[in-house]
């Protein structure tokens, strides 16, 4: 069997509960080498996943030519130029969303993999749910009739101490915005596997309990070009959380109680029925699986930069159009 050796960038939550696990149980995947700026630690994390070399520095990553794709899993200001030295370095990119700080980064990121002939893919692992598979399904089918209003609600509280190693989140500089930026650009991605092309965008902007630099709650509200109108609300600012998906049609509806988990409600006119669609106990898995075998079939991933560059896009539309709200 044909194998990719992979590069692993960055070695925090993400990397080690979900990138590491993948790289190292696909057959078709070898993780060859990690990087991490406190190289004690790198030297453990490639100890306990099984990684050959590790580096204290994602640079002398990439200058090891037997590394063929790097899997970036770096705070959101590094994608830009980590995946472009990496495409300079002949190396296929797999990024973490989103995936860049704008669109006009995101560009630089498509041209310089372009250019160097390698692949670039972005890190939004839902595209792959199975449950987002079977609404595509039954939204063709026109089981539900047309699809008039797709309701999203992501609610996840977080408000860390300034001396929180993650305090980066909230730094807009480092991060491009609260959790719009952060988790509402995933539901976006879902938005458009299930809609297509989003025709308008709006919202609003509010710090609704933090006093921090970026929003803690945000609303967007988007339109398709085949009708359905979407409305997305994220939060950190909720006790309660909240992974919602909800489709209307003119004949029926679909109802996810937890994207996640992937159970399923589909009421029509006749009947009600529940479905469960789970997602691989790793969720990053089928994403890296889809990566690899994209590389060793000579094409495009599932979720492309060209997919990352429209999130990217909807997200400034979002932003630059807030009425924000005190």
């Amino acid at each position: 069997m044909k194998t990719v050796k992979w590069g692993l960038i960055g070695c925090g939550d993400i990397a080690r509960k979900r990138v590491a696990p993948a790289l190292r149980d696909l057959p078709q995947c070898e993780l060859t080498a990690v990087s991490r700026a406190r190289a004690e630690l790198a030297e453990a994390f490639a100890v306990e996943f099984g990684a050959r070399k590790w580096y204290a520095t994602w640079q002398e990553l990439l200058r090891d030519s037997e590394i063929e794709a790097v899997y970036i899993a770096t705070p959101v200001y590094l994608h830009c130029e980590q995946t472009i030295a990496a495409a300079e370095s002949g190396k296929h990119v797999l990024c973490e969303k989103p995936m860049a700080l704008s669109s006009v980064e995101c560009d630089r990121m498509i041209d310089a993999c372009r250019a160097h002939g390698v692949k670039l893919g972005i890190a939004y692992y839902r595209h792959f749910y199975p449950v987002v598979e079977r609404i595509k399904e039954i939204l063709q089918s026109r089981e539900i009739g047309q699809s008039v209003l797709c309701q999203i609600n992501a609610f996840e509280y977080y408000n860390p101490d300034p001396s929180d190693r993650r305090y980066w989140f909230l730094k807009k500089h480092l991060s491009g915005g609260g959790p719009m930026f952060d988790f509402g650009c995933h539901r976006i991605e879902v938005l458009l596997n299930l809609f297509g092309q989003a025709d308008f965008t709006a919202g609003f902007i509010s710090r609704a309990a933090f006093v921090r630099e970026v929003e803690d709650t945000a609303t967007a509200f988007l339109g398709f070009a085949a009708g359905t109108r979407a409305v997305l609300t994220v939060t950190h600012a909720s006790f309660e959380h909240q992974d919602t998906l909800d489709i209307f049609g003119t004949d029926g509806s679909l109802h996810v109680p937890v994207l996640n988990k992937g159970t399923m409600v589909v009421k029509t006119r006749a009947k009600e029925r529940t479905e469960q669609h789970p997602a691989h106990p790793n969720a990053h898995l089928p994403l890296v699986a889809d990566f690899t075998e994209a590389i060793l079939d000579d094409r495009e991933p599932g979720v492309a930069g060209s997919v990352g560059k429209e999130v990217n896009r909807i997200l400034e539309n979002i932003y630059n159009g807030w009425k924000f709200i005190e």
